[in-house]
């Protein structure tokens, strides 16, 4: 069994609902009977996760570990059956998630603020039109809405 020492990612890169873990030197090693092997990016490189099903696509991507003048090639369905790279590519992808949820929290937040910020000023446009027009009753209306806004959107 192989036991993978270290496993960084170099950088990541995301499209659509795959995020792509691409590694250099230094970046990931196993052992295999208590000796070292570094990964070296002769082959392949790079992981590429499927955040949707959370399944490995690229399991043909051959990897080559090397220490001194002996290599090690696993393809990547190989390395995932006799090592436990598994383990930390489950935290590499759980980060992912998390930063990826946490941005969808933002833009959420943010969309929510503008659309209230357009409704105040949609509100404010329609009050000026009820007083340049003199009709009290939409003006009256017209605030009532805009307070029952303001306290639903916490008071400001």
């Amino acid at each position: 069994m192989l036991h993978v020492k270290l496993m960084k990612p170099f950088y990541t890169k995301k499209e659509g609902h795959l995020v792509k873990f691409v590694f250099a030197y230094q970046y990931f090693s196993i052992m295999k009977d208590d000796e070292l092997f570094h990964f070296i990016p002769v082959e392949g490189k790079e992981i590429i996760v499927n955040l949707n099903t959370f399944q490995v696509e690229n399991l043909s991507e051959v990897f080559v570990f090397q220490k001194g003048n002996r290599f090690i090639r696993l393809p990547l369905y190989q390395l995932l059956l006799v090592s436990d790279i598994h383990k930390h590519l489950q935290a590499i992808v759980q980060e992912e998630r998390d930063e990826l949820i946490e941005v969808n929290e933002q833009t959420r937040k943010e969309a929510t603020d503008a659309i209230y910020f357009l409704e105040q000023e949609n509100y404010s446009r329609l009050i000026d039109e009820a007083l340049s027009t003199g009709n009290r009753a939409m003006f009256d209306e017209l605030l009532i809405q805009q307070r029952e806004l303001q306290q639903l959107h916490g008071g400001l």
